[in-house]
């Protein structure tokens, strides 16, 4: 489920923690940060979760109308077409799902406003409209109610943001990527129940795993080294004036070269410049492009930029 894309801004961020805190030991910023990248796993998890809890909500509601002194013909007949989605009822009773947020203690119990308010919001919106008055009810539709519920609603929930924020210091930046990866599951499931297994293993392969921690290692073993690197392409500036995260990136861009043949240049290149127009100042990709491209042209010519495999020795 992770890309290397959030591998990449994980380790960025705990290697920023790490030299930040000079009493934490490589071990301790390690540890922090497979805890960081299985915190997005949890989220994951928890967004379907998160389904569950929204049609249990609307459940309570449709039995509370029903108790009305005076109930109207719509409280006595509601709608039921969100509260039997064939999706949800699926999620809710999914194996590898409860097992993991029951293992990790993982609920919205606790966050009945946030339910609430997403509910809200949701019966307000014309997705939610148009897919409970549609006259096509199936598997499929229920499915594409899902995604978008994702797509335009929790993506753009304020409340949920909020909520997020104040759980855990590690979700800030995952909200959107780990709905990617919701959705990207939803897609998956299939309108009969084949007892597939449809959610997404933490890594991809034990390869990417592999490259979390080699990076990061690699990263705070050659910190040395690396910036006598970047104060020699640097020359006209004052490195010590550059800002910190630029020389992360920097840092572990080099790293990335250096150490992984069978990653293309232009892929690392293009991650790393990518990083800092989010993570540092507005004229640090600018700047980080120009200095990295020198290096890996001397580099390849003197060759400590070696990269194997079909594909890769013109990248």
């Amino acid at each position: 489920m992770i890309s290397r894309r959030i591998i990449r801004t994980k380790v960025l961020q705990i290697l920023y923690a790490h030299v930040s805190s000079p009493e934490k030991t490589i071990a301790q910023s390690e540890s922090e940060l497979h805890f960081s990248i299985r915190k997005t796993y949890d989220l994951y998890h928890l967004l379907f979760a998160i389904l569950g809890e929204l049609t249990d909500f609307a459940s309570e509601r449709v039995e509370s109308r029903k108790m009305k002194n005076l109930p109207t013909e719509d409280d006595l007949n509601p709608n039921l077409r969100f509260i039997n989605n064939r999706l949800i009822i699926r999620l809710k009773s999914d194996k590898s799902l409860n097992k993991y947020l029951l293992g990790n203690k993982l609920s919205w119990s606790n966050y009945p406003d946030l339910i609430r308010g997403i509910y809200n919001s949701l019966i307000d919106a014309d997705l939610y409209k148009n897919y409970i008055t549609s006259q096509t009810d199936n598997f499929q539709n229920d499915r594409q109610f899902c995604e978008d519920l994702f797509s335009n609603i929790l993506v753009n929930s304020d409340i949920m943001l909020t909520e997020l924020e104040e759980q855990s210091i590690y979700w800030n930046d995952d909200l959107d990527f780990t709905i990617s990866m919701v959705i990207k599951t939803i897609k998956k499931f299939k309108s009969q129940d084949d007892n597939n297994e449809y959610l997404m293993s933490l890594y991809k392969d034990t390869e990417d795993q592999e490259f979390t921690t080699k990076l990061f290692r690699k990263a705070i073993l050659n910190n040395t080294e690396n910036r006598k690197i970047i104060e020699n392409y640097t020359k006209n500036w004052d490195v010590d004036r550059v800002a910190i995260m630029d020389i992360l990136i920097m840092q572990l861009a080099l790293t990335e070269l250096i150490e992984f043949p069978s990653i293309p240049i232009k892929v690392t290149l293009n991650e790393y410049i990518e990083l800092a127009k989010y993570y540092s100042t507005h004229k640090s990709s600018t700047f980080i492009n120009g200095v990295l491209d020198r290096i890996t042209k001397d580099f390849r010519e003197q060759g400590k930029i070696v990269k194997a495999g079909r594909g890769l020795l013109e990248s």
